[in-house]
């Protein structure tokens, strides 16, 4: 199989284009290095079937063309991390809309089959817990840029099953939640990387909010067998699967997880929101997935403990910072 990554010196595109390449497949990669890095994608340049373009997904041309040259795209090009979304919701808004609505176009001449990745982001303020798909969406007020992301990706969803029901083109959608493992780096506000690096230097670990909030994380290998398995299977187009673990927890216990793993004294520091993010910023207080219907149709869901992911970060920030 042809497959075409956009994103794909990203964390999870790189990720996904070597269990690809592992398996035989041909890969083309797009990405414009905005929040992808070439040093992701290193270790895959030369090997056979490996090809990559440096380019914007906003580019119709040039993602008209990736996309006949391959069997199947997998849209992962995105604005990404809640630092940056805060601080460039202009970006947010027109990357994320503006790159969907050209993969689609080109895949529409040919009914290629298209799998779009969204994020839990769009369940909002919902209480319902846990997160399922047809769950009704609870975004906050356009005042804060916080909910550009949300309402954009959802905008994204909305457009694909529109180009399925209008112009048949086959898609899939995935909503990440929180997926995380080595490669991911902190540098838009990744939460577990970024505690990683500070208690390896020993700086102190900043968690925003009380930190009684809490996430489900799941293992960036687990998100890319659900996304192979999901590309073949007939029976996904035109449904919309959570993908992430349901192992819940706090964020100030994360922090201390995290600095036991790296051996760490470094002092967990709470930051008011109001000193981290602009005026009227919002955070969910849980974010659970349900992960039934990911299991009914492809026989899997993440199950990698935190445990194990936190083993994984933590090690994979040691090598890259040299810190013993």
């Amino acid at each position: 199989m042809k497959v075409f990554i956009t994103g794909g010196a990203g964390f999870i595109g790189s990720h996904l284009a070597t269990r690809l390449l592992d398996r035989g497949d041909q890969v083309l990669i797009l990405d414009d290095l905005s929040t992808g890095a070439m040093e992701n994608i290193e270790h895959l340049i030369g090997r056979p079937g490996f090809s990559y373009r440096i380019g914007s997904a906003l580019d119709p041309a040039l993602v008209s063309e990736c996309v006949d040259r391959c069997d199947v795209t997998i849209h992962l090009a995105a604005a990404v991390g809640v630092k940056l979304i805060v601080e460039r919701p202009v970006h947010t808004i027109e990357t994320n809309v503006k790159a969907t609505e050209t993969v689609l176009n080109a895949a529409a001449k040919k009914q290629k089959l298209v799998l779009v990745a969204s994020t839990s982001e769009v369940y909002g303020k919902s209480t319902r817990i846990p997160f399922t798909e047809d769950d009704d969406l609870q975004l906050g007020p356009t005042s804060h840029s916080r909910w550009a992301y949300a309402c954009s990706k959802a905008l994204d969803e909305w457009l694909s099953l529109a180009y399925l029901r209008e112009k048949g083109v086959p898609v899939i959608l995935v909503r990440f939640f929180n997926t995380v493992g080595p490669r991911q780096t902190g540098r838009y506000g990744m939460v577990i990387p970024t505690f990683a690096q500070q208690a390896l230097r020993g700086e102190p670990i900043t968690v925003y909010g009380s930190g009684t909030q809490s996430r489900c994380f799941g293992h960036v290998q687990d998100a890319v067998e659900a996304l192979l398995r999901l590309i073949a299977t007939p029976g996904a187009i035109g449904q919309v699967y959570n993908i992430g673990s349901d192992e819940e927890v706090t964020i100030m216990r994360l922090a201390e997880l995290i600095r036991d793993e790296a051996g760490s004294s470094s002092p967990i520091q709470l930051v008011p929101y109001s000193e981290a993010y602009p005026p009227g910023f919002e955070d969910m207080h849980r974010r659970v997935p349900n992960c039934a219907r990911l299991e009914a149709t492809i026989g899997f869901r993440p199950r990698t403990s935190l445990a194990q992911i936190i083993r994984d970060v933590v090690a994979d920030q040691r090598a890259r910072t040299g810190t013993a």
